[in-house]
């Protein structure tokens, strides 16, 4: 009885609390998505490299990976609303700095900052503070878990995806639009809506979590982010799905990330012509996953969907590098469509069979890994590219990629048995 009074007294506020949870999930994604198509002309002034492009889009993640398991203990012991409102206020410290950095002129400031790396320091502490302050999401999945009763949590749950659908679908294509008119203008964009975030938060969030459900802060181990990945490999039945599961997202974006870099320099495509390509991903990727894949996957299947977008993928990627001068739209456009596809059908499908392998006791902190993968092998992924970018040919992180997803599906596959797929993944 003692939860049942302040359920209750949430559901008076659930549209206040929906809607700004719905705006810090947007914003979660924003932050990393605006920049997608910009990176590369952003950082022009600063560094040409791919390598530096790759580090700096992977940042993120990689901060992200870190802090995911303390900002959740933390959220246990102290409340939702606490730690939600410390992680926006940070993503707008951190999308602030990197504003102002890239406002600043560092030539009239001090002429030699550029060369010392000033400038470039200050965007990878801007991108490690927003990262670290990305742990929002969970926190705002467990807000939803608070005001839901069981059964009907799996439709509050459909508020995450349309939120990171739409970020992503927004978020690519308005970077672009407004790097069109100012290169600098999608940083200041993106602060604007992050400091929004805040008020909305900090007017309409109430507590979630009550003081009889709060928990003590777990034992340091279990806030090493390194612990959950043990707890995916430790399930022999798992491991080869989660390497593959990794495998997808360190390929996937890592030629995402170089991609743009790729279009400027060979094609000398602009930040809007980016910037459509990716808002087309994110606007395919939305419709599979939102609206196709039930269906989808009741008639052939999540292993037959998984590998047949792995195909896609594969066959974007390799398109990619055969574009020229003359069929650089055609062509490029034509890849994106394929990834995007590949990518709706990958993702969800994947994660399920993952998910299908799972001791039943073990689910919370294996899925846990399970985004922790995503977030080390979209570092790794970014990171990798960026290097191969400059060491191996401006094409090569494409043929790598296709040569990881080729790998991804042989492990997805599993080993033949009389001549079949592993049908019962």
């Amino acid at each position: 009885m003692s939860l049942t009074r302040p359920l209750v007294a949430l559901q008076r506020r659930r549209i206040p609390t929906l809607l700004s949870t719905f705006l810090t999930l947007l914003n979660d994604r924003l932050s990393e998505s605006i920049f997608l198509p910009l990176l590369p002309f952003l950082l022009a002034d600063f560094s040409s490299s791919g390598s530096t492009v790759g580090l700096l889009s992977g940042t993120y993640a990689l901060s992200q990976f870190a802090v995911a398991p303390l900002i959740g203990a933390l959220s246990d012991r102290f409340g939702r609303r606490p730690v939600i409102t410390v992680c926006v206020a940070g993503s707008v410290v951190g999308m602030g700095l990197f504003a102002i950095t890239l406002t600043l002129p560092w030539q009239e400031i001090w002429p030699g900052a550029t060369a010392a790396g000033l400038p470039l320091a200050l965007l990878f502490l801007a991108r490690i503070i927003d990262g670290m302050s990305g742990g929002t999401a969970a926190t705002a999945t467990a807000v939803l878990a608070d005001i839901t009763t069981p059964e009907n949590r799996a439709k509050a749950f459909g508020l995450i995806g349309v939120a990171f659908g739409l970020g992503f679908a927004l978020g690519p294509g308005l970077g672009g639009l407004l790097g069109e008119m100012n290169r600098i203008l999608p940083a200041w964009g993106a602060t604007g809506f992050a400091a929004v975030n805040l008020v909305m938060v900090s007017l309409l969030l109430p507590e979630t979590h009550p003081l009889e459900a709060r928990k003590p802060l777990p034992r340091k181990r279990a806030l090493n982010p390194v612990s959950l990945l043990q707890s995916v490999f430790a399930q022999a039945d798992v491991r080869r799905l989660a390497l593959a599961f990794f495998g997808f997202f360190m390929a996937f974006n890592g030629f995402t990330t170089i991609l743009v870099l790729y279009l400027r320099n060979s094609f000398n495509w602009t930040e809007g012509m980016a910037g459509a390509a990716f808002a087309l991903v994110g606007v395919i990727a939305m419709v599979v996953q939102g609206g196709l894949i039930g269906p989808l996957v009741k008639r052939f299947g999540e292993l037959r969907l998984t590998l047949t977008g792995l195909g896609l993928l594969t066959v974007g990627c390799v398109l990619v590098p055969m574009a020229t001068v003359e069929t650089s739209m055609p062509v490029i456009y034509s890849a994106v469509a394929l990834l995007a596809l590949g990518t709706g059908l990958v993702t969800p499908c994947l994660r399920a069979l993952v998910s299908r392998k799972l001791n039943r006791d073990g689910q919370g902190a294996a899925l846990g890994g399970l985004q922790g993968l995503q977030s080390l092998g979209t570092f790794l992924g970014a990171s990798a590219a960026g290097f191969s970018y400059d060491r191996l040919g401006q094409t090569s992180p494409f043929w790598i990629g296709a040569a990881v997803l080729i790998g991804v599906a042989f492990l997805v596959a599993g080993r033949p048995q009389g001549g079949q797929l592993e049908h019962q993944i």
